[in-house]
């Protein structure tokens, strides 16, 4: 995916579940600007500021910032600070990569953290849920931030399947024990599975 990050105000973040939405992003100034749109992918939240008060802005990365220029002015855009652009959400798209599960640093059989990579189509996640080995029960994980989810209390016993939900179009994907009994805290396991 030929795409760059950025920071969203509030309205767009929504309290870390656009964390991972797609938007296209066009800069207004034709004079430094040149009229292609750049891929932006929502990672972080810009608070206050030309953020704040229900503003919808995008804090892009120099990489966004530089593909918005024209020839040669990436430098003198970037310098430039606030521009006006139009946006438009859009779909993610990979190219050929699965979701992941990252097992975030510090979790063991009693707390399990996991971040979501390269989710397709919408980009962000509404709700997670596990299901450990031998149980036909999905047990609801509890939204940290952005793209990561937790659970709590254990033993928890892998294999694990975890079933994703989109927060924008309620589209739902399972993937059948995605992380082996013998997972590591740090460890990243890839599914096979994306959404459409």
């Amino acid at each position: 995916m030929k795409a760059r990050v950025g920071a969203v105000s509030p309205v767009l973040f929504k309290s870390g579940e656009g964390c991972g939405a797609c938007y296209k992003v066009r800069c207004l100034d034709h004079g430094i600007c040149s009229r292609r749109a750049v891929t932006v992918i929502v990672t972080d939240e810009c608070p206050g500021g030309v953020c704040s008060g229900g503003r919808t802005h995008f804090d892009l990365s120099g990489a966004a910032f530089g593909r918005l220029a024209v020839a040669g002015a990436g430098g003198q855009l970037r310098n430039r600070g606030e521009i006006n652009v139009v946006f438009r959400r859009t779909a993610c798209r990979y190219g050929g990569k699965n979701i992941a599960f990252h097992v975030n640093e510090g979790s063991t059989s009693f707390w399990l953290s996991l971040l979501v990579e390269f989710e397709d189509g919408d980009g962000d996640i509404g709700s997670m849920q596990l299901k450990q080995a031998n149980s036909a029960q999905w047990r609801d994980m509890q939204h940290v931030w952005g793209a990561t989810y937790s659970l709590t209390p254990g033993p928890l016993v892998g294999p694990f399947s975890v079933r994703l939900t989109t927060l924008s179009s309620k589209q739902t994907l399972t993937a059948q024990d995605v992380i082996p009994k013998n997972w590591a805290p740090k460890a990243t396991y890839t599914s096979r599975l994306n959404f459409a």
